[in-house]
């Protein structure tokens, strides 16, 4: 088996510490996994690392972390016997993220170079190795565990031979069903933004002004504390009318016309075209919501609302569908998807907080006065109304309440039997050398230490 680089992190914890081990010393080998070495330094390395990224560390770090990384080495010897290969372009969106997230953080491409002592392309180098192991091991688990199939059954079973203390406790959940309105924008107020943009735009095109500049000083996007840039993106990461424009840029001197999408009003400036990747700057303007049309928003959904609590032939269902202007629920009668879940069912704290609050006194059916929320995709005030459908107090779980909770549980573990099956007779079949002074642990898996 060749020698394979591993990371158990990806944070930013892990360039700092890689930025930091310059220096060539003679290493202390901790174990060998086939002809491939663990040393001290990697262990410790990566110890700092999980420390400066708050991961879950179980037990002692000496034993765990060794351990850890002779595991994934033999995911990523099994990846080599099985040609598992991963998309280029995939390993690239993921590493760009990256790369921009640093950049955010320490406020240039330079300064992520001097921070790390390194030129950018190793840095990128460092994260596109790390990332394709990662999306290698994954791989190799999910052709081991891919035919498993959960039937209620099997849930049932699980659960009834659940010892007691081992039943999760689920915190009170809540189903809600939402309706917004966008007040309008007044023409006023949009043409006000666009005469800015102009002018911002006539400033870089005659050279008395840096569009990065401009960028820090007015830009209400994420990205305006480092001048707009976006780092280099693919055009599906960018909204189609942003991304229409952005690509066919071939000038680094001259700004893109105004650009309207969902988020406000843009302009843009080509930095670098790499293939089907662009690095380009952005200023966004946010066209303003009057604080009368939040008003007429409010009273036309206090009128709604006493139509539905006085159930004058109109439902919240029939709320949602032909006044909501929420894309996310109009069509699903106003219910609210919890994205991390995939259920209709929200903890408190994952709800947004405006409908948190509006929630938290209501009984079932009945539904909430007008208020205003922030649109989390917009970052624009919308005034909203909405319907607590179910309260779900905090309890032990159970097969009526939390099934799809407690099905992601026998899958999961089920999936971990069969890759522990597999691991325990790897690490038989596989030449394991671990040296005094690291064998003394309690390993998750047996068998490390051989027989003589």
């Amino acid at each position: 088996m060749k020698l394979k680089h591993i990371a158990l992190c990806l944070g930013a914890g892990a360039l700092a510490l890689y930025a930091a081990a310059q220096n060539n010393i003679a290493e202390e080998v901790a174990w060998v996994i086939g002809d491939d070495p663990i040393y001290k330094s990697e262990i410790e390395q990566t110890y700092q690392e999980m420390q400066q990224d708050r991961q879950t560390i179980v037990g002692d770090p000496y034993c765990y972390i060794p351990e850890e990384m002779a595991i994934e080495r033999l995911f990523l010897h099994q990846a080599d016997l099985d040609t598992v290969e991963v998309a280029e372009s995939m390993v690239q969106q993921q590493v760009d993220a990256q790369m921009n997230f640093l950049i955010t953080n320490l406020g240039s491409r330079e300064k992520v170079e001097q921070y790390f002592r390194k030129p950018f392309s190793e840095i990128r180098e460092y994260y596109a190795t790390n990332m394709t192991n990662r999306y290698r091991v994954q791989q190799v688990k999910q052709s081991l565990t891919k035919n498993v199939k959960v039937t209620p059954g099997d849930v049932r079973r699980y659960f009834n031979n659940l010892p007691q203390d081992s039943v999760p406790f689920v915190p009170l959940q809540v189903e809600v069903q939402l309706v917004t309105i966008n007040p309008p924008v007044p023409r006023e107020e949009i043409e006000n933004v666009k005469a800015r943009l102009r002018d911002y735009a006539d400033r870089v095109n005659r050279g008395e002004s840096e569009f990065y500049t401009l960028a820090v000083l007015y830009s209400e996007a994420p990205e305006g504390v480092r001048g707009g840039e976006l780092g280099f993106v693919g055009r599906g990461t960018l909204v189609p009318e942003f991304a229409a424009v952005a690509f066919n840029l071939n000038d680094p001197k001259k700004v893109s016309k105004i650009v309207e999408t969902e988020f406000g009003f843009h302009i843009i400036q080509l930095i670098e075209k790499r293939g089907d990747r662009i690095n380009c700057r952005h200023i966004l303007l946010r066209p303003k919501v009057s604080d009368e049309d939040i008003a007429k928003a409010i009273t036309r959904l206090d009128s709604v609302r006493a139509d539905i609590v006085d159930k004058k032939e109109l439902t919240f269902e029939t709320a949602a569908r032909y006044i909501s202007q929420d894309k996310d629920t109009r069509y699903s009668n106003g219910v609210m998807m919890n994205q991390q879940t995939g259920t209709t069912q929200f903890q408190m704290s994952e709800l947004p907080q405006e409908v948190a609050r509006a929630v938290a006194d209501l009984q079932p059916g009945e539904v909430s006065r007008p208020f205003v929320m922030k649109d989390p995709k917009r970052d624009r005030e919308i005034v909203a109304i909405v319907k607590l459908t179910k309260r779900i107090d905090a309890h032990q779980a159970n097969l009526g309440d939390d099934y799809q909770l407690l099905k992601g549980m026998y899958e999961e573990s089920t999936k971990q039997a069969i890759i522990d099956k597999w691991l325990e007779k790897k690490i038989a079949d596989t030449y394991v050398r671990i040296e005094d002074g690291w064998r003394g642990c309690d390993f998750r898996h047996k068998g490390w230490i051989k027989s003589k």
